[in-house]
């Protein structure tokens, strides 16, 4: 009998610390929600948690359809000093030399081709985005809310960056072909390989054309992200207004 009663008072014991803990993990996720709707918008007391989420979500989409849009479009690439994919940083040895041969423009010739290949590729980029975006959670969307200003962009980097690889490295592929980069790589290469005494190359260009194009994307969509949340102006429908508006 005494054993029962000791087993009962230990049952009784866990189950009043399991609720204790249960408040306590209510209390600090409603206090965190509160704190991140002070982080959006201090002066809307009554915007609820789906809302947070759904801004969060439609600030997103719209900021990465306008990256996308950018820089797919002609020198979405080519002509922004801040995302224009040079020659590969592994054949900068390459580059110097064939440009003392007298094949400088070919070398110009060559970026300019390998920024055309990642404008056409960026095109394949939002469905990809748009399905990581509506997968996202509320705890995900609070976090992005109280992060810093590159919070969203860091989240779809982590969460899209394999699968963007994956879709942009055949399209890479097929674009580098279609705008003649890969014939003038060739070209290029075997041009170098033919200099004495130098160490024969051949770098994976598509492979670093992918991972130059998908940085370049981030680039621009932190930029788009960092805009709708400090600029009035970039909050184009009613529910951005009211999630980021002061």
């Amino acid at each position: 009998m005494v054993k029962f009663k000791i087993v009962a008072m230990n049952k009784k014991k866990i189950i009043l610390v399991l609720l204790f803990v249960n408040f306590i993990f209510f209390q600090a996720h409603s206090q965190y929600f509160q704190d991140a709707m002070k982080v959006i918008n201090p002066g809307n007391a009554g915007l609820s948690q789906k809302d947070a989420a759904d801004g969060i979500k439609e600030a997103l989409v719209k900021g990465t359809g306008e990256s996308v849009n950018l820089v797919s479009a002609l020198n979405g690439y080519f002509g922004n000093p801040e995302i224009k994919i040079p020659f590969p940083e592994s054949a900068r040895t390459i580059e110097s030399k064939l440009r003392a041969i007298g094949l400088g423009s070919k070398v110009d010739e060559m970026i300019l081709t390998i920024n055309r290949a990642a404008e056409d590729a960026a095109k394949s980029a939002q469905p990809i985005f748009v399905s990581a975006i509506t997968g996202m959670n509320i705890s995900d969307a609070l976090q992005i809310v109280s992060g810093k200003n590159d919070a969203a962009t860091q989240y779809l980097s982590k969460t899209t960056t394999p699968q963007l690889k994956s879709k942009f490295s055949p399209v890479i592929k097929t674009s580098l072909d279609k705008v003649d980069a890969t014939r003038l790589w060739s070209e290029l290469i075997t041009a170098y390989n033919q200099i004495p005494f130098v160490t024969k190359q051949n770098p994976d260009l598509a492979g670093y054309v992918t991972d130059k194009a998908i940085g370049g994307l981030f680039v621009m969509i932190a930029k788009e992200e960092l805009k709708i949340r400090q600029n009035p102006v970039a909050r184009t429908t009613e529910l951005l207004r009211k999630v980021f508006g002061k």
